[in-house]
Parts: C-alpha cells; structure tokens; sequence
C-alpha cells in the first residue's frame, strides 16, 4: 500500500512538470529576443540551477551509478541545448512554436523506446495513436493549409537548423527517460545536469559569440519565469519517471503541444490558424490511443 502511494505522489508530481513545460517554448522565445539565443539560453539554466540548488540541493554525485552519471549527463546536456537553441534561433513566434510542436515528438518517441527496449506491453492501437500523434505535427508544420507536403518542405527549408535541432533534441530525449529509466537505480541529477547545462552553453557562447544583450524589466521578468518553469519542471519530471508511473506520465505528455501552443501564443501575442489547432488535437488523439494501447496490458 505504502508503495502503491508513493507511486501515486511521484506520478501527480510527474504531471505537475506537464504543466511547468507547457510554458517554455513561450518564455525561451521570450528570453531570446533580448538576451540572444545562446545568451538567453545560459541564463535561464545557469538561474534555474541556482534555483535547484536552493531547494532540491546538490546532486549526491558519489552515490549515482556511473552510467547514469556519464549517459545521463550527455544526453540531458544535449537535449537541453536542442531545445533551447531550436527556439532561439526561431525567425519568427510562430516558427518558433511550430518548432516546439517538432519537439514534441519525443513522448511518442519515448513510447516506442520503452515498448522496444524496457519491454513495456501493448496492443496494437499503439500503431494508429504513433501514426496520428505524427500526423498532427505534419498538420502543424503545412501551416494554413493543413497536410501539404510542399508547404511542410518550405517551411522546413526556411529554417533547416531549428526544426532539425527540434527534432533530434526529441529523439535524444526519447533515449533519455528510456536509459534513466534503465540505470539511475533512484538517482536524481537534475541539478547537476543543470549546472553541465549552463556551462556548455556559457562555453559555446564565449568561443562562438552570441547576440548583444539587452537588459530591461520585461526581459529580466521573462528569465525569472523561464528558469523558474525550466528548473522546477525538471526536477519534478524526474521525480516522476524515477518513481512514478512511466506509461501514464508519457501518455499525459501527448497534451503538452496544446497546452504549449495556447500558452505561447498568449504570450507572444501570435495566432494560430485553425489548421494549427486541428493538427494539436490530432496530437492529443493519438496520445489517448497510445495511452489505451499500454493501459489495458499494465
């Protein structure tokens, strides 16, 4: 009983991480167009591990098996340089929230990782759910018109290096919560995989330079909220997939594209077509099949 409640506390922690996320592509956006794409990316992990580091504290480095420390570390730097860098170097708002639709690929990616890898039982509505979830991202990205293949090109083509970022970042993130899942053995090493995070980003903005930064009150306001959602969002998806209810947590993410979208649309004041929202809700369908595909076999 004790642990069957354990699970349930990690899990609604997990899902509060949904809602933490569903803010970011706005405020990365948000941060980037004063401080730069790869300034702004600093500062909002270099605050959000001070942040970490006042309340979740230091990661117990010792006690992590190595692998969990050596892959862990890579793929989590990686990832979170993809995602911010995709936003960032975004040529427009609403670029850069189709590119975060890319990114949300990953929940699909991480079912089939823990289908093909950790032996995660299914039916096969996991085969329709995957094909819609990826469906809709293709919506998405034919703009106004829906599921045009030339359109989806061009818009690709306008900015190769943001949705590719987008897009391994989901594959590279997929890998994670599957190897986390595999090898942390209960560790949590978000603060330090912050901190790897911050540095790598502060090295790359030093031997790459970056855009000039711009410092006002709104800008200021943005990074505080950036770091706040970056940082605690983390801690408690991790939280989650360490302790919690893995198929439950990824089956919830598949909401996230919508929640995201309305959130950054709010806050960067673009709007989206209807053909936007239909491709979201394609997302959010296929995320209820894959959900149904794992459910019935737990």
């Amino acid at each position: 009983m004790r642990s069957t409640s354990k699970t349930t506390r990690a899990t609604l922690i997990g899902l509060l991480a949904i809602l933490l996320w569903s803010s970011i592509v706005g405020l990365i956006r948000g941060v980037s167009a004063s401080f730069g794409a790869t300034g702004g990316a600093a500062l909002i992990y270099t605050v959000a591990s001070i942040l970490l580091l006042l309340t979740v504290g230091p990661s117990k480095v010792r006690a992590f098996p190595r692998a969990y420390l050596v892959w862990g570390s890579l793929l989590f730097v990686a990832y979170e340089m993809c995602l911010a860098l995709s936003i960032g170097y975004a040529n427009t708002n609403r670029q850069a929230i189709e590119v975060g639709m890319v990114n949300y690929l990953w929940p699909a990616f991480t079912m089939v990782s823990a289908i093909v890898f950790n032996g995660q039982r299914t039916t096969w509505l996991i085969a329709p759910g995957l094909a819609l979830a990826i469906g809709g991202v293709c919506w998405v990205l034919g703009g106004d018109a829906g599921l045009d293949p030339a359109a989806m090109a061009a818009n690709v083509r306008d900015n190769p290096l943001s949705y590719g970022l987008a897009f391994i970042g989901a594959l590279i993130w997929a890998s994670y919560c599957t190897v986390t899942a595999r090898i942390a053995n209960g560790s949590n090493g978000v603060t330090l995989f912050f901190m790897l995070t911050a540095t790598a980003l502060w090295i790359k903005y030093l031997a790459f330079g970056g855009e000039p930064m711009r410092v006002d009150l709104r800008a200021l306001v943005y990074l505080a909220l950036a770091a706040a959602a970056m940082g605690f969002g983390y801690a408690a998806w991790n939280v989650g997939i360490l302790h919690g209810n893995v198929t439950v947590l990824a089956g919830a993410s598949y909401f996230i594209p919508v929640l995201s979208a309305a959130l950054a649309a709010l806050v960067l004041q673009t709007p989206l077509s209807l053909a936007f929202w239909q491709g979201a809700a394609m997302v959010c369908a296929g995320s209820i099949l894959c959900w149904l595909a794992t459910r019935r076999k737990a």
